[in-house]
């Protein structure tokens, strides 16, 4: 690695904290000044405060005197909405990770949804793929090789930025691992390039998690706990509140869960802790803490392989998989291709096999009101991983002995990261304008360590019932990388007049990749180690304008920038190392109506993904020169009386490669892995207002054919899946001791449908099967 970029790097990190203890060591002057000129009270955990909207130029006065002397007749048109309360569609949530300015759903010129935990406890959602199955055109595959993996307008893996409490930990591929919800306090999805807010953003977009956060007010206590027909079982005890300390907030969350496969002895026990204090030392300054420990094993399900229609037989399914298909592992043409309906439930996986990580987070930081229009907000995070997977991971049947050729691999992480992230908020008039600029100073330095496997021990095992032996012999070498970035970004919304706006932003960031690479002697591979510096500018300009009240008509153009691989130890030296690059443009609509009853959207989008690298099968990368995606997407809610809601989105996307040529062949023109062209979502429920009131209701999901490689020769047929749910909510007369408690019945996938859910393009040979029917109880508590 450069010496001389390290301390570069370093000396921006730095920078950045000094500019921190330089603003805590002004503060006694700061709250002196404030004490000479007295600011009204502040919340200063809350998003900036939205002043009235302004008309513009001369005319404001006497516009803003023509608006006091006729509230009636506002109220009358729009019935107001009250700040951060839930509608339809949820668009009265601010989402963080889609802009700095504080901006509501509706505010905002892309398309965002944001899932609340009430919508995850009411849905099911146990884990995070299952939240991103029920989002608008999002799909999810938990492969264990990339835990909870995504699918949005086009794109997968890494080309959707995943980010926890809005901080970036690395390529999505290498670090995201199943997670469960209990203690989230939302799911965040922005559709587009997310570089402006996330940086070396991906062009399929952003999923950012957020924990549940302190609140000011009476301690709320809460419990859950389930359990399953697959005898899965979660429990979740959170509280929060204000304390005895003047000033001083909470919030705890425990979580612990053991999901189990259908496959046999697989399963994931997950374990989650996260805290953290809020402490108003006054009316302007607010400091916080906060600290999670994550942690997840598991057994892992690797698929069932592809097996040949003529060696099945009677054994052999329809409507799971299609096609036909040549091993690149083993040579083996398979012809026209099934699922052997006697591997449903099969793991070829070895018997002493292990899927870990160990997460800790630490995030602490201030905000701080410097002048009536001028927020600043700052804070440092710290993080460390320690991930492996030590599996069989490859299942191919060869036609000429009729078995499963396996193949072991093991990997390890040991990662840290550090950063800061300090935004300036300015909220004031430009020439009789409202406008409200945020300036955004960050950085970080990634430091990965990656022993791998240098040998790869096989062997072949029977179709059914095969014995699963063990690891065998493991030698290792090790390769490591470091990433550092620091980035000057600036993000503005200009109020033109009171319905129209104009909001864009511009990043300016340096991304910094060092490799190295070490053979099983300890000696470095040849071309290793090498260094490339990148220096993208990115951005968005857009628009929103609300035509009538609650309809808001927006567009977009943004752009994003990534590292050129979709995982940074695949990319070697010898290799293009250029950025992949993407532009968007999208449009839309977004309508609340019907007194706050019924929502809709709609949008329309175009993205190109330039210098694109792509999964050929095992461990090797093809370069794809261009990937093209445009699609609509309709999204609606409604509540048309009392005891009944309607909601349901469809998604339609044309995604193709293109200039896609390599030694060999030609991929121009073929749909990326794991990308269905029709997505479709719908529900209802009915509530029965009686003493405990009691709701029924009904989930539906539709997914349309997908490949499991670029080479398209494979397809995942359709499938559609349903949910039936029943809770009934007892009140306090129930439970003495207890606010509110909620009893549920939910059953998953009720016609047992056999389908295939995700396929791993780098082990195309197997395809991951989805859940049968299962039955669940769980009961919650809250006082």
């Amino acid at each position: 690695m450069s010496s001389a970029r390290i301390v570069r790097s370093r000396r921006f990190l730095l920078v950045s904290s000094a500019l921190i203890f330089f603003v805590v060591l002004n503060m006694p002057a700061a709250l002196a000044q404030q004490a000479r000129e007295p600011l009204p009270p502040v919340e200063v955990s809350a998003p900036p405060s939205r002043k009235q909207d302004r008309p513009a130029g001369r005319d404001a006065a006497s516009a803003r005197r023509t608006a006091a002397r006729r509230p009636a007749a506002m109220t009358a048109a729009s019935k107001p909405v009250i700040p951060n309360a839930p509608t339809p569609l949820n668009s009265n949530a601010v989402a963080e990770s889609a802009s700095r300015l504080g901006l509501t759903v509706r505010e905002t010129p892309a398309t965002v949804e944001v899932i609340s935990a009430d919508t995850m406890r009411e849905q099911g959602y146990r884990t995070v793929s299952d939240v991103a199955q029920g989002a608008v055109g999002v799909t999810a595959g938990d492969n264990p090789a990339e835990p909870s993996a995504f699918s949005m307008r086009g794109f997968t893996n890494s080309q959707i930025n995943t980010l926890y409490n809005g901080i970036k930990i690395g390529p999505q591929n290498m670090t995201s691992r199943i997670m469960d919800t209990a203690n989230l306090e939302a799911v965040e999805i922005l559709k587009g390039p997310a570089s402006l807010i996330s940086g070396e953003g991906a062009a399929g977009g952003a999923i950012n998690f957020v924990t549940k956060q302190p609140h000011t007010g009476a301690i709320r206590n809460e419990a859950d706990l389930s359990y399953d027909s697959l005898s899965s079982f979660r429990v979740h005890y959170g509280s929060g509140g204000s304390t005895n300390v003047q000033g001083l907030d909470y919030r705890l969350d425990v979580s612990r869960s053991t999901l189990n496969g259908f496959a046999d002895d697989t399963n994931t026990k997950t374990l989650d802790v996260s805290g953290q204090l809020n402490y108003r030392v006054s009316e302007s300054l607010k400091v916080w803490g906060a600290v999670e420990y994550r942690e997840d094993r598991g057994k892992a399900y690797w698929g069932a392989p592809l097996v040949p229609v003529a060696f099945s037989g009677s054994h052999a399914t329809a409507g799971i998989v299609s096609g036909s298909h040549v091993s690149n592992f083993n040579g083996a043409n398979l012809g026209r291709v099934t699922i052997d309906d006697r591997t449903f439930n099969t793991s070829y996986n070895v018997l002493d096999n292990r899927n870990v990580a160990q997460e800790v987070w630490l995030r602490g930081g201030f905000e701080l009101k410097l002048a009536p229009d001028l927020m600043l907000k700052s804070q440092a995070y710290g993080y460390g991983a320690e991930r492996s997977w030590f599996n069989n991971e490859v299942e191919a049947f060869n036609t000429a002995t009729n078995t499963v050729d396996r193949s072991r691999f093991y990997v390890a992480h040991s990662q840290r990261m550090v950063g800061n992230i300090t935004d300036l908020i300015w909220d004031d008039d430009i020439a009789g304008f409202g406008n409200r600029l945020v300036t955004t100073l960050s950085s970080s330095y990634l430091d990965f360590v990656r022993p791998g496997a240098a040998n790869f021990p096989g062997d072949s095992v029977s179709l059914v019932d095969p014995n699963r032996g063990y690891y065998g012999l493991l030698t290792t070498q090790q390769q490591t990388a470091r990433i550092d970035n620091e980035a000057l970004s600036f993000e503005d919304r200009l109020k033109l007049t009171r319905t129209f706006a104009l909001i864009g932003g511009l990043r300016v960031e340096h991304i910094g990749l060092d490799r190295n690479s070490i053979d099983v002697n300890g000696l470095e591979k040849a071309n290793f180690p090498f260094t490339k510096d990148w220096a993208p500018v990115t951005g968005r300009i857009g628009y929103t304008w609300e035509a009538v009240p609650g309809l808001t008509f927006f567009s977009q153009y943004a752009t994003g920038a990534d590292v050129s691989a979709n995982n940074i130890f695949l990319l070697g030296p010898a290799q293009n190392l250029d950025l992949t690059t993407a532009r968007s443009y999208e449009t839309g609509v977004k309508h609340l109506l019907w007194d706050n009853r019924a929502e809709w959207s709609f949008s329309a989008y175009d993205i190109l993904r330039k210098n694109v690298y792509a999964a050929a099968g095992g461990q090797t990368l093809n370069i794809a020169g261009r990937q093209e995606s445009k699609g609509i997407e309709l999204a609606g809610s409604i509540r048309p009386i009392g005891p009944l809601r309607l909601w349901g989105n469809i998604v339609y996307v044309d995604a193709r490669y293109a200039d896609f040529d390599f030694a060999g062949g030609s991929f121009s023109g073929n749909t990326p892995p794991n990308v269905p062209r029709i997505v479709v979502n719908g529900g209802a429920s009915w509530r029965f207002f009686t003493p405990w009131p009691v709701e029924i209701g009904i989930t539906g999901r539709h997914v349309g054919d997908r490949y499991n490689s670029d080479a398209n020769t494979v397809t995942m047929n359709a499938y559609t899946v349903g949910d039936l749910y029943a809770f009934v909510d007892i009140p306090r007369t129930g439970f003495a001791t207890v606010d509110h408690a909620r009893l549920t019945l939910r059953i998953r996938n009720f016609t047992d449908k056999r389908y295939a859910i995700w396929g791993d393009p780098f082990y195309p040979d197997q395809i991951l099967l989805g859940s049968p029917r299962t039955c669940e109880i769980s009961a919650a508590f809250k006082w």
